[in-house]
């Protein structure tokens, strides 16, 4: 059985904040990251197909394929980085590194602990059904597509909660140089409720994301 109640979870997602964070660097960072934007193109184009084969995988083994694991860990590693550094946090102003393997050093980290064995049938039954509450969460703080009006050219999607909190500090860091602590604290909260939303969708954990927004640099040890 699943654990909705364990108060650790398997993704780990980190982060520390620069405290010389520039005033205008954020306005020419979307540029700063097109490598990256093209590159993750296509490691999220991988990721899609082996979560699909992955999906099987679990369905009828109950295994997640371990190298199919190590590489979309990798690719969320990577995710996580370039969102910290560009518009899902903008916690530091050092360039992400082009690799999917751990950085200790750099200031956005993310690891997933690889579940030994899962329920076979899971992705049939819990996996989609059980995550539609934390789907909907999820959407809301990170793209809130699914909330929206009908506008007179089709359909406009509300601001994502982070987004509009990243907004807030790109402009406090412009006129002040200066980013809250608290607000930085939310952000990461935020952030790490996606990610672990994420994980969990793409069966990189069978453990249920806890209703809980965990705030912080650092992950809760208990």
């Amino acid at each position: 059985m699943t654990d909705m109640s364990a108060s650790v979870s398997p993704v780990r997602l980190e982060g520390d904040l620069a405290p010389d964070l520039s005033r205008w660097l954020w306005l020419v960072k979307w540029a700063l990251l097109i490598p990256h934007v093209i590159l993750l193109v296509f490691l999220w184009i991988a990721f899609v197909l082996l979560s699909i084969l992955a999906f099987f995988a679990v369905l009828f083994t109950g295994r997640y394929p371990r190298w199919i694991f190590e590489f979309n860990v990798g690719v969320l590693r990577w995710s996580w980085r370039v969102s910290y550094y560009s518009y899902s946090a903008l916690g530091t102003d050092r360039y992400p590194p082009f690799t999917r393997g751990e950085v200790p050093d750099y200031p956005a980290r993310l690891a997933i602990e690889y579940p030994e064995r899962q329920r076979r049938g899971f992705p049939l039954i819990g996996w989609w059904l059980l995550g539609i509450p934390q789907y909907v969460i999820a959407g809301i703080f990170a793209g809130g597509a699914g909330i929206g009006w009908a506008g007179r050219n089709g359909n406009v999607g509300a601001p994502s909660l982070i987004g509009v909190l990243v907004f807030v500090v790109a402009m406090l860091l412009l006129f002040r140089a200066t980013y809250p602590r608290p607000i930085f604290e939310l952000v990461m909260g935020l952030n790490r409720w996606v990610f672990r939303v994420g994980a969990y969708a793409a069966l990189l954990t069978p453990e249920y994301p806890p209703f809980r927004l965990d705030t912080g640099e650092r992950e809760p040890s208990e």
